[in-house]
C-alpha cells in the first residue's frame, strides 16, 4: 500500500465550538446543505445507508450514495462510498469503496475538523488515478465549504 495515493488527507480548523461543527456535520440535511446533496428529512444512522441526489450545478444526475459506519456525538463521522462515482452507465456496486473520516478535536479557539478518505488503492486501476484526483479536489472546496456553513448558520 502507498500511503501517498491510498489516502486524502485534509485538516480545517474552524472558529466555532465542537457541537456547532458537530451539528453541521452529523445533522444530515446540514451536511447536505454545505456538501451539495439533497438530505432534507434525512437522517445518518451507524450501518445504515443513505443518499440523495448531487445539487451541485452539472452533477445534478449522480445520486449520492454511502452508508454511514460509526457515529461517536462530537468526534467521528465515518462512511463508505464508491469514490468519483459519477457515470450514470457505470454500475460501481461490485468495486470497493473508500472510507470517509471527519475527526473534530476542540482547540482553545474553535474546532479542528480533520478529514480522510482512506482505501483507493483497492479501486480498480482503470479508475484508481482519476477518482483520487477528482476527490482530492473535492475536498479541498468541502473543506471550505463547511467553513463558511458553520460561519454563516
Amino acid at each position: 500500500m502507498n500511503t501517498s495515493t491510498d489516502r486524502i488527507e485534509r485538516q480545517i480548523h474552524i472558529k466555532a465550538p465542537r457541537s456547532k461543527v458537530w451539528s453541521s456535520l452529523a445533522d444530515a440535511e446540514s451536511f447536505g446543505n454545505w456538501f451539495g446533496v439533497a438530505l432534507k428529512g434525512k437522517r445518518f444512522v451507524a450501518g445504515e445507508p443513505i443518499e440523495g441526489n448531487i445539487t451541485y450545478p452539472g452533477y445534478e444526475h449522480v445520486v449520492w450514495k454511502v452508508v454511514v459506519e460509526r457515529i461517536e456525538p462530537e468526534r467521528l463521522l465515518s462512511f463508505r462510498w464508491h469514490p468519483y462515482a459519477v457515470d450514470p452507465h457505470v454500475d460501481y456496486s461490485h468495486e470497493p469503496t473508500t472510507l470517509v473520516s471527519f475527526e473534530l478535536e476542540e482547540t482553545r479557539d474553535g474546532t479542528l475538523l480533520r478529514l480522510v478518505e482512506s482505501g483507493f488503492d483497492q479501486i480498480p486501476t482503470h479508475r484508481r488515478l482519476e477518482a483520487f484526483r477528482m476527490n482530492s479536489q473535492g475536498w479541498d472546496a468541502q473543506m471550505k465549504n463547511i467553513d463558511a456553513y458553520v460561519a454563516s448558520h
